[in-house]
């Protein structure tokens, strides 16, 4: 419903720009130059479909109330949302190590994010999967790292990178603040709070930049999709792949594999190699 409300309100935000003050003046020609606009204005395929059918719904719904002498909902139309449509967000990984080499590691703040970088493009992990991470999830003893509740309410334990585990030791001993919070990341500044799923992927969105990256809506899922484009190119199966990333179906997984780049087999997955064996 709430979804609704927002394409509606800009849809009324429009007709009042427009100088229209009632319905009846609504036309094919009018609704068009909306949805004209809309797409102008750079919404995904996705959101311009959901735009138009909220669209839809209301125009058929003020029909009846009496509001619109004709049915003009069959003259909005939206764009086609093809599967496999859109190109993987993905990275190559020599600008992966510019990112990472771009981070200033003597800073509390370098070192918590250098870590989040880490965990990112090593083991694809989702930035809610990085958020929820607590002390508890790192088993040292053992040398393994634990995604409580990533794929169909399984949790999923990946051998920790000697690479990760440092970064991790070095966080957790020189730039995490004292707190009796489990979660590993904390905002750097009061209030000291741990980092939600946004915040991030605005660190990632900041490193990529930072690096001069450049990439259609940067953030955290750009790595994600960079370490699955990297197995992909290495050339481990869809479904090994899609259960090393959490994916819920294989289709998730089949985008990647339409991106021929160049092949990274030389590139080690470092520790975590084995969880694909």
């Amino acid at each position: 419903m709430r979804g609704y409300r927002i394409h509606l309100d800009h849809f009324e935000t429009y007709l009042r720009e427009i100088g229209m003050e009632s319905l009846r003046g609504l036309s094919p020609m009018v609704l068009s130059a909306y949805l004209v606009e809309r797409a102008g204005a750079g919404l995904a395929k996705t959101s311009m479909r959901d735009e138009a059918s909220s669209l839809k719904v209301f125009l058929r719904y003020a029909h009846r109330q009496g509001l619109l002498s004709a049915d003009l909902s069959p003259t909005v139309g939206w764009p086609q949302v093809y599967r496999l449509s859109d190109i993987p967000r993905s990275i190559s990984w020599a600008e992966v190590n510019r990112v990472l080499a771009g981070v200033d590691r003597r800073t509390e703040t370098g070192r918590r994010d250098y870590a989040i970088l880490l965990l990112l493009v090593t083991y694809g992990l989702r930035g809610r999967e990085v958020a929820a991470l607590t002390l508890d999830d790192i088993d040292w003893k053992h040398e393994r790292l634990a995604v409580p509740e990533r794929k169909a309410g399984h949790s999923t334990a990946f051998p920790l990178s000697a690479v990760v585990g440092e970064a991790l030791v070095d966080y957790l001993q020189h730039g995490r603040p004292a707190t009796n919070d489990r979660h590993v990341f904390m905002r750097a500044i009061a209030p000291r709070r741990p980092l939600s799923a946004a915040a991030v992927s605005s660190c990632a969105r900041f490193r990529l930049l930072n690096a001069g990256i450049e990439v259609r809506r940067p953030g955290s899922h750009t790595l994600r999709h960079s370490a699955v484009q990297r197995l992909v190119d290495a050339n481990f199966a869809l479904k090994t792949i899609g259960d090393f990333v959490g994916h819920r179906s294989a289709r998730s997984t089949e985008v990647y594999a339409k991106v021929a780049v160049e092949s990274l087999r030389e590139v080690a997955l470092g520790d975590g190699e084995a969880v694909l064996g």
